[in-house]
């Protein structure tokens, strides 16, 4: 085989063969704009129906409306009638030491309750609202008092970012429900019943000091009475004894009236004479009260009367002051109507025009040509 016909056979064939597809990477910005014109109806059609679809989601949605309060201490002011109580408490020497801070904390501490949380809602008329049907399963009224009760919060504003500015030491207590009246009903009523609660327990337990006061004294007096009692006995038997003992010595009258020295009896007396004697033992027979003639025991007496006249019928305690009371909500927790249908709005013309350039890309797309082979 000759130099040429090798060289014949070993040319290659190239326009048999397909011109590959040259990847620019370049975008077309205007081919792009004009595919998503030329499918604007499309695309106009899905963008309305995603914001129909908000619309109706936004109605669907359930409705919450949170009430606040914002309380802090007590002010002196709210306490003055108390603390004019304490002080005459203090001078009666009854220990019963209560202060503002501490009925405070005792507020928040039952405020955060979840038993008494629980135990107000079952009273309430709210919790029976929710429960549509006349005979109420307990397991299923149990199940919505917990749903209910978690949405009552207690927040200390001391630990907010500028707590540290704050002048004062506050807590937002807030409610959440389905109604704005409800919200603020239920969140003022349980402020109210856990009020009453703080204010029942702290003024019964001064009535409970004033009470074991009382009776503390009232058991000393009347061990008091019966010492006098035993002592008056005692010494009318010894006067007794006496005026036996002066009777048989002869001694009618004192006997240091004459001027002379004797060494009286220390168990029966008979220095006064038998007619002293007769005449302190006939005294001592017509008391009708041991206590009469001591000044000690009457004094506990008046101290004991003072005692049972301290009443707290007219004293009100208030455990906190309102900073804002529970108020009517005025716009609804989350985003608004408006808001929702713009991000299914915007959430739709994006996906509309997605599916158009995706949807143009696959009936544009070229497939590389395979070799022809003979």
């Amino acid at each position: 085989m000759s130099e040429m016909d090798i060289k014949k056979s070993t040319d290659l064939d190239f326009p048999r063969y397909a011109t590959p597809a040259v990847n620019t990477k370049e975008i077309d910005l205007l081919g792009l704009l004009e595919v998503l014109f030329a499918a604007k109806k499309r695309i106009i059609a899905v963008t309305l129906a995603f914001a129909l679809v908000g619309l109706a989601v936004s109605f669907l949605l359930p409705q919450k409306w949170t009430s606040k309060a914002v309380i802090t201490q007590a002010e002196q002011s709210q306490w003055n009638p108390l603390r004019q109580m304490m002080v005459t408490l203090q001078v009666l020497d009854v220990d019963a030491k209560i202060s503002r801070p501490e009925v405070f904390d005792l507020f928040i501490k039952k405020f955060q309750s979840q038993s008494l949380l629980e135990e107000y809602l079952k009273s309430s008329s709210y919790v029976m609202s929710q429960l549509k049907d006349a005979e109420v399963d307990p397991l299923e009224l149990h199940r919505a008092i917990v749903n209910i009760s978690d949405k009552m919060k207690a927040v200390n504003d001391t630990q907010a970012k500028d707590a540290e500015k704050m002048p004062y030491i506050s807590w937002t207590l807030s409610f959440t429900a389905p109604q704005a009246g409800d919200a603020q009903t239920v969140l003022e009523g349980y402020i109210n019943y856990i009020a009453a609660i703080v204010e029942k327990e702290t003024l019964q337990n001064i009535r409970n000091q004033i009470a074991l006061k009382t009776k503390a004294v009232e058991q000393q007096l009347e061990l008091d009475r019966v010492r006098l009692t035993n002592t008056h006995n005692t010494n009318l038997q010894r006067l007794n004894y006496s005026l036996k003992v002066a009777n048989a010595a002869g001694i009618k009258k004192p006997v240091y009236s004459n001027g002379q020295a004797v060494k009286d009896d220390p168990d029966y007396s008979v220095a006064l004479g038998s007619d002293g004697i007769a005449q302190k033992l006939q005294i001592e027979k017509n008391l009708k009260d041991v206590t009469e003639l001591n000044a000690d025991f009457q004094n506990r007496e008046f101290y004991l009367a003072q005692l049972k006249k301290l009443s707290f019928s007219d004293i009100k305690l208030e455990p906190f002051r309102y900073q804002l009371s529970p108020s009517m909500p005025v716009k609804k927790d989350g985003p608004g109507k408006a808001l929702i249908v713009l991000l299914a709005t915007i959430l739709g013309g994006l996906f509309a025009c997605g599916s158009v350039l995706l949807r143009e890309a696959m009936l544009t797309r070229n497939p590389l040509t395979e070799p022809v082979t003979e």
